[in-house]
């Protein structure tokens, strides 16, 4: 692919380096992608409360041959007509997490209590690099360019609701493409796999009610802690006797009874997640969790109800694209992932209305996603992930 040589950068007016300690030399000489990932970092929102950061995206959008709309709460939606049958369209979140920054960089989260720990930034800063090539080059192009700028995938799947919106169908897309800053591997890198990527995700929650007395008149009572703890001893072993090759985990990492040491337990509460890929894999482990229950309470006369929550479905990379990727790229195709992750993504909810591929861009050796000193060589990293979406735009 053609290299274009960096265009002179241009700020929007109402830039989030106001009252940053910036040398203004050293801004124009950075990438695009760069400059909007430091803009976007010191201003990080949370779910779909985004004003500050729609705003700077449309700001950026609205200077490009596109259409820009707002389908749902939260969100921006860029269109580039570039007078074709199909539309490829790629997806980048938004929202940040409610974690307090400790980096120390220059460019650090000014909202008190609120960090992209996550790298939200990242992504919306390689894709609105993307959008300003788009913008320049759209008569060279096979398809029309459709831009997700999504909210709340750390909350209630703003994807899902994008979905819903009929964004995707009004605009003929027939793929889509979205990527994940990924600590641990090589920097600049890009990975990914055919199939099962990264795992379904519903949260358990296990609630056993009993009958307290003090433990003086015991036999009177209906024990919800000892009910709670088979139950986890069942529900651990349900998912231990499944074959090795399901990829299946089960934890439950909260458990609270009781109220006081001598008396019996008249409550318990159990929390957990499973992690699943195949859809009959989770409706399995779904069942079996009810079952275990229903079992409980017939067997210590306690009740017990068994909630999973919908979750976000697995990222599974259509087969068939992911061939075609691989084989357009040759040698700047990704990298194998060996095998998938178990952390979700709401990206999925994409891939049930068209067929589309997730990648992971390695940042090399950093803190991990969502902590408090979570930063990257964003230099390094965020002109190579703008070069491969360059590389896919061609497909």
């Amino acid at each position: 692919m053609r290299e274009i040589p960096p265009e002179p950068l241009a700020l929007p007016a109402s830039s989030c380096y106001d009252g940053c300690d910036y040398d203004e030399e050293v801004l124009p000489m950075l990438s695009s992608a760069v400059v909007h990932r430091r803009a976007l970092h010191r201003i990080p929102e949370l779910d779909d409360q985004l004003p500050e950061t729609t705003a700077y995206v449309r700001a950026v959008l609205e200077g490009l041959p596109c259409r820009v709309s707002s389908p749902i709460p939260g969100s921006v939606c860029a269109f580039f007509d570039a007078d074709k049958s199909e539309t490829v369209a790629f997806r980048a979140d938004l929202d940040a997490l409610p974690v307090s920054e400790c980096t120390g960089l220059p460019w650090a989260s000014v909202h008190p209590g609120k960090m992209h720990a996550c790298g939200h930034d990242g992504h919306t800063a390689m894709m609105l690099a993307l959008a300003e090539y788009v913008g320049a080059h759209l008569d060279t192009l096979p398809r029309n360019v459709l831009f997700l700028f999504q909210p709340a995938e750390e909350t209630t799947g703003g994807a899902l609701h994008l979905c819903q919106s009929g964004m995707l169908a009004r605009h003929n897309a027939s793929r889509v493409f979205g990527l994940h800053l990924w600590p641990g591997l090589p920097a600049g890198q890009v990975y990914t796999r055919p199939g099962a990527m990264m795992a379904r995700a519903n949260e358990v929650t296990v609630t056993i009610t009993g009958k307290s007395v003090h433990l003086s008149r015991a036999a009177e009572g209906l024990d919800a802690l000892t009910a709670g703890a088979e139950y986890l001893r069942r529900a651990y072993a349900m998912t231990d006797a499944l074959p090795p090759e399901e990829l299946v985990v089960l934890r439950f990492g909260k458990m609270v009874s009781g109220t006081v040491r001598n008396a019996v337990s008249g409550k318990t509460v159990l929390e957990g997640s499973l992690r699943t890929y195949r859809e009959e894999t989770f409706r399995l482990c779904r069942d079996q969790l009810r079952a275990i229950g229903q079992d409980i309470a017939r067997e210590t006369g306690c009740g017990a109800e068994v909630y999973l929550n919908e979750g976000y479905p697995a990222v599974w990379n259509h087969e068939a694209l992911y061939d075609a990727v691989c084989a357009g790229l040759g040698e700047h195709a990704p990298r194998l992932l060996e095998a998938p992750v178990l952390a979700a993504e709401d990206f999925s909810f994409y891939q049930q209305e068209v067929p589309g591929v997730f990648f992971f861009l390695g940042v090399g050796s950093t803190p991990e996603l969502h902590a408090q000193d979570f930063s990257f060589d964003d230099e390094a990293v965020l002109p190579a992930g703008v070069e491969f979406l360059k590389r896919l735009l061609t497909l």
